[in-house]
């Protein structure tokens, strides 16, 4: 793993943080590729994490979450210490057994969300499984089977 030290910065509502160019070099030699979102681990101040490196706007840029960072949208301009490598862990989640079970009541939906790309099916999966409370989980749910459906947006994004 390599470390580094760099300022927080935002774009949009989103703190992150550029990786420089010669670790980048080294995550892409990792990982076989240098296109497309590629998983990676480290700490941020000493505290692990697992994220995606993305390309956004022609930059690679490390996205820092409140779990990586606490209160990270009020932080930037804050330098950190962080330490980033290649992911080879493939991180597989857990449908939510709510969220199974709405599918398993609307074979359509089920049937839609099954012939969506991975990045797809995890990004709803993941959005729904770090709901805290079971009000928002619900209507979450009931939105995301809608979307599916191609009745409303969901997750930014317009209907299937």
């Amino acid at each position: 793993m390599d470390e580094f030290k760099a300022s927080l910065d935002i774009i949009g509502i989103n703190p992150f943080v550029f990786v420089p160019e010669h670790i980048l070099n080294t995550i892409f030699q990792d990982a076989g590729r240098d296109k497309g979102p590629i998983p990676v681990k480290g700490y941020v101040n000493e505290k692990p994490y697992a994220q995606t490196l993305v390309r956004f706007k022609g930059s690679w840029r490390l996205y820092i979450n409140m779990k990586m960072l606490p209160a990270s949208p009020k932080r930037i301009g804050e330098v950190i210490i962080v330490s980033i490598g290649y992911n080879q862990t493939e991180n597989i989640l857990d449908i939510p057994a709510d969220f199974m079970e709405a599918l398993s009541k609307n074979s359509k939906a089920n049937a839609i969300f099954q012939a969506q790309p991975p990045y797809l099916k995890k990004e709803i999966i993941r959005y729904i499984s770090t709901l805290k409370t079971p009000a928002s989980r619900t209507e979450n749910i009931r939105r995301a089977v809608g979307f599916l459906l191609g009745k409303n947006r969901f997750i930014g994004r317009n209907p299937l």
